[in-house]
């Protein structure tokens, strides 16, 4: 009712419908606000039962940390009793002795017990190691049952010499003369280089290759079948690395460098 004018404003009809509904409306709102508060705050952990993964994560790390320094106490007051019985001459020196050769037959034990002898397979891989020559580089042993032509005709300038690394020999020609194949085999490489000029690379049979540097021009191709005594090249002075007119001239074998003068007669 308005207090002035007297006029109705609002006006309701209880009866017990209106009652239920309303009493049921509310308890469903307590009911939802409590959970809710519960839930999402941190009352929740004030809940019997509850654990969450963050307090189960602090609680284990906590019991471990405890259990080391539980350890670490422990220790420490051994060593403060041990260090007080040292202090105060309650130790027995005979104990120290019998802990100490207790101490030495044990390690003296452990060592007897390891089997220090070679294995089969070990004994073999040896023998296999010993047998290889694995630190002769230049010096390995060659086949020799081959016999080579000389590649060009003149006088040696410059021989083979391992300590200055020079795995080859110089031989003096004129420009223009003929190089030949030393023998049969397959050229591998004919390329130009600005240090070497013109090079020829040819391999013969037992793994053998035979270069030829600093040619005028090169009469083969890579790929190209040649025979012994075979002009493959003309001799000059090319590449930066040439200092008159002269053939250099490389043999090598497995991989090793041999010196040309032990397989081939340049007289």
């Amino acid at each position: 009712m308005n207090d002035d004018t007297m006029d109705e404003k609002y006006s309701t009809h209880l009866n017990r419908l209106n009652i239920f509904v309303l009493f049921a409306s509310m308890s469903i709102l307590l009911v939802a606000g409590t959970v809710f508060i519960i839930f999402a705050t941190p009352l929740k952990q004030y809940i019997p039962g509850y654990n969450s993964n963050g307090l189960r994560k602090s609680a284990t790390t906590l019991m471990l940390r405890s259990d080391s320094l539980e350890k670490v106490i422990e220790n420490n007051q051994l060593y403060v009793d041990n260090l007080f019985k040292v202090l105060n001459g309650e130790v027995d020196s005979s104990d120290i002795e019998d802990f100490y050769s207790r101490s030495v037959d044990s390690i003296m034990q452990n060592k007897l017990d390891v089997d220090f002898s070679a294995s089969k397979e070990d004994s073999l891989f040896r023998i296999e190691i010993e047998s290889k020559n694995r630190y002769s580089v230049f010096d390995k042993n060659k086949n020799e049952n081959f016999v080579l032509a000389p590649p060009i005709s003149g006088s040696i300038s410059y021989g083979y010499e391992k300590k200055n690394k020079h795995y080859a020999i110089d031989i003096a020609a004129a420009v223009g003369t003929p190089v030949k194949s030393v023998a049969d085999g397959t050229v591998i490489f004919s390329e130009w280089t600005s240090t070497t000029g013109n090079v020829v690379v040819i391999m013969h049979n037992d793994n053998l290759i035979s270069v030829y540097k600093h040619n005028t021009s090169a009469n083969v191709e890579q790929g190209d079948v040649v025979t012994s005594g075979e002009v493959i090249a003309s001799s000059g002075s090319t590449g930066e690395l040439s200092t008159g007119p002269h053939l250099h001239f490389e043999l090598w074998q497995d991989g090793y460098p041999l010196n040309p003068i032990d397989y081939i007669d340049f007289e």
